[in-house]
């Protein structure tokens, strides 16, 4: 393996403008799990190469239930991205994470319906490790990152990932509440299982946009509000990636994560399915020669 960094960004579809990025180009990479939300921008920022995949498209076309996480990884994953890094909009379920704030997000509550969570199944069939779903040294330095751009973080913080498009009622979000979640998004799962089959270290930055709706002398979470919050945000984001990059050691050493996979596939190699394995050749082609 190189000792290359490569870093996947996904990101709001007006992040890559921010970038900044030297020797940019942008690719399109076909997946055999179906589209993904838009081309790859290539390019590098000091010594480290980056890949930026805008999560909801050019435009922000497709909404957070539709958006095909599979691809996006599998896209990343024939990029050579090493790591990912997820920059998301979140709302506060706690009154000491304020709008404008950063949290680097260590755990997850899936509480999605109906989206393809797993790049394995029928025929090639594995069980990865999920506990700790985020890779604590890439989510240290994006923390220190934030904390040099500018952002106030709040480090650890369980994220609770909804369908959407709706924002909660009263009722979820104190609910989201009473099981120990601080922020909501409509994003960070399957994104985070998926990148763990795939091998890839992730993180994620959510961005505060706003409270979720739990107070009662306060109004709903209202968009006009959160886009004016996310504006601000995504200036920060963008000077956060630059720092991240800057502050990354020349060489990238190994982490167990890089080998997710290692004796996660069960079904016997005799019988499983050649459509699926040929499928998985960027995701699992390592354990799967």
């Amino acid at each position: 393996m190189s000792d290359e960094w490569i870093i996947g960004i996904i990101g709001g579809s007006g992040l890559s403008e921010g970038l900044a990025l030297e020797e940019a180009q942008e690719i399109e990479i076909r997946s055999p799990f179906g589209e993904p939300s838009g081309p790859v921008t290539l390019g590098r920022i000091g010594h480290v190469r980056v890949a930026f995949l805008a999560r909801h498209g050019k435009g922000h076309r497709v909404p957070p239930s539709q958006v095909n996480y599979r691809a996006n990884i599998d896209v990343l994953k024939r990029a050579r991205v090493t790591d990912v890094l997820a920059l998301s909009a979140i709302g506060s379920l706690r009154e000491e994470i304020e709008p404008g704030q950063f949290v680097a997000v260590d755990q997850f509550i899936d509480r999605t319906t109906s989206r393809e969570n797993s790049f394995f199944g029928p025929g090639c069939v594995a069980h990865v490790s999920l506990a700790d779903p985020v890779c604590p040294r890439l989510a240290k330095h994006a923390g220190d990152a934030a904390k040099s751009a500018g952002a106030a973080l709040h480090r650890g913080g369980t994220y609770v990932a909804i369908d959407g498009p709706q924002f909660s009622t009263r009722a979820e979000s104190r609910l989201y509440r009473a099981w120990a979640g601080d922020v909501i998004g409509m994003t960070g799962m399957p994104e985070a299982r998926l990148a763990r089959e795939a091998e890839l270290p992730y993180a994620m930055l959510g961005m505060v946009t706003d409270y979720d709706s739990f107070r009662d002398d306060q109004e709903g979470v209202d968009i006009t509000a959160v886009l004016k919050v996310m504006q601000a945000n995504s200036k920060t984001a963008a000077k956060t990636v630059a720092e991240l990059c800057r502050a990354l050691p020349e060489k990238r050493e190994p982490v167990p994560i890089d080998t997710a996979l290692e004796h996660a596939i069960i079904t016997a190699q005799d019988i499983r399915d050649s459509e699926l394995v040929a499928k998985l050749d960027a995701v699992a082609g390592r354990v799967l020669k």
